[in-house]
């Protein structure tokens, strides 16, 4: 019995020897699997680590194009299209005023072909101020294009004032925004955003899009003490900075001023100056019409010297009574009076605001120094302010008014010591300010001259943004962004278009060429008269002369001439000759050989032949 539980107790004693044994080996076998995955593995992270790996290619989006109309490499016309898939907005839409070179021209527009080829794609028109240079060309626009238009409530009041006059502002679709407010046009979003400048109600712009954001700052400055309106929007520029901005459009009239721009309450202070020194005198202040700030500071004066104001110049007083009119402009009741009663008040009395800063030949100042204003004589007893510097090119106009002026007797304020004038727009350390709480990936510098453009672009390179980001443009450069590379793609038709009268567009580089022909040298007209049936020359050639030479004292100049032009018609029937042209042709010919022998002139000659 005890032998059977023996063996049975050594039997059970092995086999759970064995099992032990065989878990033993079974799990002796999972480590061994588990380290030789373990050495796989490590081996392969190994292997991974030594490859180098490739970047992950940025995202692409949908390209959006930036194309300037114009506004770049000049002042004025500032025009700038914004085009993403099916979608464009145009900001601003200005004009410039001709040159010495423009012979009759009235004013200058952008061209706007590319956008009457595109015009399916266009959503509406925004605007960021209400001067000339932005708003000037809009009733020309809107007779080709009658598209919502977006503005502030003073900028859309001037913009009244023009469609009005040129008959279209009933059927305009103009819209009023406020600063903060974002406007949704096609695939994009414009959001307009305060900024201060020469004019209320002033705005720049973000324009959302679906490749990121774009800012243009339209014309500003940095004020922290404006007369009307608050104080730039910095925080709104920053936060979009914050969350980032693709490409930064930036205006560049000052980029060549160091510093920052003046406060306009600066110009304000000096006027207290001077209406104490002109005491005893009228006072006559020339400024820019649009500078409504400038006005009030002007009626503040007048009201706390007890002066009644007149306004003098059409563009002054459409401005001025728009500007009360929208709550703009303060004036206490009986302080202003009509230009025609300047004369029933004493000259201590009297403060006269004018246009004309800029010595422009029809405005009312340039009248007055020249003794054809009918409401105001210039006399010693005038105290004149010429409240703004010379625009590039009108140094000599505003030069020859003073003069005049100072030959009247009058007392001419004009120069920089009495800071009678400070800039709507900003100097370098501003525009630093705005570059740096942006923080744009690719930078724009747009409204300027080359010089300005290229100084910009050294001022935005010193703040750290890469030279390779930055993009000196053109007007009619396509300018296309994914939100990854921004690069020129090509151009599109981006000249002028000059107003004369009421031609749009018909005075072109061939006129120009004649205007320009005719005032340097003159004209000669050869007018004969010739049977048309036996060819024999009935009358004449005559010769009449306009801008070449005094009739009168060239007399014999004028005899050869003609005798010169007798020969050639004669010569010229006598060999039968029938075509006309032909035939002027060799007058015209003969008679330019001749008077640049006598006299090293090339007036334009103009022949004309008369059959009976």
């Amino acid at each position: 019995m005890n032998n059977t539980n023996n063996k049975t107790g050594r039997t059970v004693y092995r086999r759970r020897k064995n099992e032990a044994s065989s878990e033993q080996s079974s799990e002796q076998k999972k480590k061994s699997v588990k380290n030789v995955s373990a050495k796989v593995t490590k081996n392969t992270r190994a292997k991974q680590a030594s490859v180098p790996r490739q970047p992950k290619e940025p995202a692409r989006k949908t390209p959006v194009k930036i194309i300037p109309l114009g506004g770049l490499n000049e002042i004025g016309k500032n025009c700038t299209a914004i085009e993403c898939a099916n979608d464009m907005i145009i900001i601003d839409c200005g004009m410039a005023f001709p040159d010495s070179e423009l012979f009759g021209v009235d004013i200058v527009l952008p061209d706007y072909s590319y956008v009457e080829k595109n015009i399916d794609k266009l959503r509406g028109v925004v605007l960021t101020h209400g001067h000339e240079d932005h708003i000037g060309g809009l009733p020309y626009f809107l007779k080709k294009f009658n598209v919502p238009v977006y503005g502030t409530r003073l900028t859309l009041g001037l913009v009244e004032g023009k469609l009005e006059e040129h008959g279209i502002l009933a059927g305009a679709k103009l819209n009023v925004v406020t600063p903060r407010q974002t406007v949704k046009l096609g695939c994009m979003a414009v959001e307009f955003i305060r900024v201060n400048h020469s004019i209320p109600d002033a705005v720049g712009m973000a324009i959302h899009t679906p490749a990121g954001v774009l800012i243009h700052t339209g014309d500003f400055k940095v004020d922290y003490t404006p007369i009307e309106g608050g104080i730039i929007d910095l925080q709104r520029f920053a936060e979009l900075g914050n969350r980032g901005v693709l490409a930064l459009m930036s205006d560049s009239t000052n980029a060549d001023r160091p510093g920052f721009t003046m406060s306009e309450r600066k110009v304000g202070e000096s006027f207290e100056k001077l209406f104490a020194k002109a005491e005893g005198r009228r006072i006559i202040i020339a400024t820019f019409a649009s500078n409504i700030h400038r006005v009030q500071q002007i009626i503040n004066n007048a009201v706390s010297t007890g002066r009644k104001v007149a306004v003098s110049g059409r563009s002054m007083v459409n401005v001025i009574s728009i500007g009360i009119e929208l709550g703009y402009l303060k004036v206490p009741d009986g302080v202003l009076v009509d230009i025609e009663m300047v004369s029933r008040y004493p000259a201590d009395k009297m403060v006269i605001v004018t246009t004309g800063s800029q010595g422009e030949p029809m405005s009312a100042l340039t009248r007055m120094a020249n003794n054809e204003h009918r409401q105001v004589s210039i006399t010693p007893m005038d105290f004149i302010i010429i409240s703004a510097n010379p625009i590039p090119g009108n140094e000599k106009l505003v030069t020859r008014v003073i003069n005049e002026l100072m030959k009247l007797g009058a007392h001419v304020v004009y120069e920089n010591i009495y800071d009678v004038h400070v800039s709507g727009h900003a100097c370098q350390e501003e525009q630093k300010l705005i570059l740096s709480i942006t923080k744009p990936k690719f930078f724009i510098p747009v409204h300027g001259e080359y010089k300005h453009l290229y100084q910009h672009k050294a001022t935005a390179v010193a703040v750290g943004i890469p030279e390779e980001n930055i993009i000196l443009g053109d007007n009619g450069f396509v300018i296309e962004t994914d939100g990854v590379d921004m690069k020129v793609t090509g151009t599109v038709p981006a000249g002028r278009v000059f107003v004369d009268g009421l031609g749009v567009g018909d005075v072109g580089s061939i006129v120009l060429r004649d205007r320009k022909h005719l005032a340097e040298d003159g004209l000669i007209i050869a007018v004969a008269t010739i049977d048309r049936d036996t060819g024999v020359i009935l009358a004449g050639p005559d010769v009449v002369s306009r801008g070449f030479v005094y009739v009168r004292e060239s007399e014999e100049l004028l005899g050869e001439a003609r005798k010169l032009l007798t020969e050639s018609l004669q010569s010229c029937l006598d060999r039968n000759m029938k075509d006309w042209n032909t035939i002027k042709g060799k007058m015209k010919d003969n008679l330019s050989e001749f008077i640049f022998a006598k006299t090293k002139r090339s007036p334009m000659i103009l022949p004309i032949i008369m059959e009976l």
